[in-house]
């Protein structure tokens, strides 16, 4: 049987940390640590929306996801630097993107788009997930900012998303890879799920050899079981228990 290099069970997670409130100046933040993996969320209120949504009566949930220089092993240049950002940052700020809109009613949400920022501080596998898992938290904050500034008049969150990755190494299934094991991994995938027991995406691709039904539906079993673990954590960092 594959021995983890942590030493963790094939079904444990890393510590998982989320501090909300942070940031004095975000109307949402958080920082959401999976083990060695740290990202800095905010949240923030704007009142513009994209052209294309203008006078649609929708409001508009967007995202940034930065790495910092060092945030691994070796420096990397600001991607600003670069011009553009990478294909990998676009697909990331995507996928928190829809994740996020899909457990909101942006109906509720008027004439307001709110705006993520994920910033990878530290690195060590899963950064995706966490970003997710921590965004949902700091935009909870961002929207009942609205709420008790009489701005929305109606909670338009139906529900928490969250979002953890699991894998294959020498044929077993894992549960939250960190870098070393993500790096090595047969199989790779990250899910992202509703607490009202919803997928919202699931990204799984073999690196190595094909995968199967029954591993695959292990990897689901896998997140599966950890979702409700994560999002009680979710409501502890907002007080909501």
């Amino acid at each position: 049987m594959f021995k983890r290099p942590s030493n963790r069970k094939f079904n444990e997670l890393r510590d998982i940390i989320i501090e909300a409130n942070i940031s004095p100046y975000a109307e949402g933040s958080c920082s959401a640590k999976f083990g060695n993996t740290h990202i800095l969320c905010t949240a923030s209120v704007d009142n513009k929306l994209p052209i294309w949504l203008r006078n649609s009566g929708k409001g508009w949930i967007t995202a940034e996801y930065g790495m910092l220089p060092r945030s691994t092993h070796t420096r990397m240049d600001r991607e600003v630097t670069k011009g553009k950002p990478s294909g990998r940052t676009q697909e990331i700020q995507r996928l928190i993107g829809r994740s996020l809109r899909s457990v909101v009613d942006l109906k509720k949400l008027t004439d307001y788009q709110i705006k993520i920022d994920c910033d990878v501080i530290q690195a060590d596998g899963g950064t995706r997930t966490a970003s997710i898992t921590g965004a949902w938290v700091a935009l909870y904050q961002a929207i009942n900012f609205l709420l008790k500034s009489g701005k929305l008049s109606e909670n338009p969150i139906i529900d928490q998303v969250a979002a953890i990755s699991c894998g294959i190494c020498d044929n077993q299934e894992i549960l939250d890879l960190d870098y070393e094991e993500d790096s090595n991994a047969d199989t790779d995938g990250n899910f992202v799920m509703t607490s009202n027991k919803g997928i919202v995406e699931i990204q799984a691709t073999a690196e190595e050899k094909p995968f199967n039904k029954k591993q695959f539906l292990q990897l689901l079993n896998l997140a599966e079981s950890s979702a409700k673990h994560i999002f009680q954590i979710q409501k502890n960092a907002l007080g909501l228990n």
